[in-house]
């Protein structure tokens, strides 16, 4: 038996696939402890904090939420299915748990305002220290009821664009009530340190401060390929002319645009997929 490395596959986890056949993607074990250490200086996770297993362990959300709290030593709540499809009695279990990480599609998100607004007692009485949104595009309009009723950084709300491969979160925006209120929907803010983030032309220049292009991901979070699909692998990861030689990016599908303070703005898709309550349509 051959020892367990890094760089050994750790999960696959299917998306979406443009001919109705879905993709494998191959993820080792370095990507997902490389994606806390990378993210730990924004969110100080300690043995302190309470997280909730949320999602479907089909969909890599799952990923952050199961490792985020094993890796720190916090405490990992897993909600049963019936509670996570009914928003009033999830509100409960996140007071009576005393949670303080909770991760969640803005779509689940905006249901579980719904049921703090009917029961503000409970909203007071939430020990959450962070929200992190990911899986689908934010309205951010929507959040101006939640800042009317909690102060502005307890609980910090983040915003998080990310993809299955690479590796779950891409980039970081912590968001405020003046985003909020500039309806800044498409903001999803910087990448995470160790990944590089291009915004090309279909000749695969770098496109200045205001274009919108395809946006491709290099660094430590792509992914190993598609499990046994190589041609599909080797037309989705590409060879990285920024990089050194012999590294790749990953050709997104998003399309989105450089701002002036070189954060980015997501435009949409290039293709035909939608994303509903975080998974990949086409």
């Amino acid at each position: 038996v051959r020892p367990l490395r890094s760089e050994h596959p750790a999960y696959v986890i299917y998306t979406s696939g443009s001919t109705g056949k879905p993709k494998g993607v191959l993820i080792p074990h370095q990507n997902v402890i490389r994606l806390m250490a990378h993210t730990q200086h924004w969110f100080a996770f300690g043995a302190q904090d309470v997280w909730t297993l949320f999602h479907s362990y089909a969909f890599d959300f799952s990923v952050w939420e199961l490792w985020g709290p094993l890796l720190y030593g916090g405490r990992l709540v897993v909600v049963p299915y019936l509670t996570s499809r009914s928003p009033a009695e999830f509100l409960q279990l996140l007071v009576t748990q005393q949670v303080t990480v909770l991760n969640q599609t803005p779509s689940a998100f905006y249901a579980l305002m719904q049921a703090e607004r009917d029961q503000p007692q409970l909203g007071q009485a939430l020990a959450l220290r962070y929200v992190v949104f990911g899986g689908e595009a934010l309205e951010l309009g929507r959040l101006r009821d939640w800042y009317a009723r909690h102060t502005p950084q307890r609980p910090q709300l983040v915003n998080m664009y990310g993809i299955t491969e690479t590796t779950v979160h891409v980039t970081y925006l912590a968001l405020d009530q003046a985003l909020v209120q500039a309806r800044a929907n498409s903001l999803i803010g910087r990448a995470i340190p160790d990944l590089q983030v291009y915004v090309l032309d279909a000749s695969l220049q770098p496109l200045p401060a205001g274009v919108a292009g395809e946006l491709y991901v290099a660094g430590a979070g792509l992914a190993r390929g598609y499990l046994r699909r190589p041609g599909l692998s080797a037309e989705r990861f590409v060879a990285n002319p920024f990089g050194a030689p012999g590294s790749r990016m990953y050709r997104t599908g998003d399309v989105a645009r450089w701002l002036s303070d070189g954060s980015l703005d997501f435009v949409g898709r290039a293709d035909s997929q939608v994303k509903i309550r975080g998974f990949r349509i086409e």
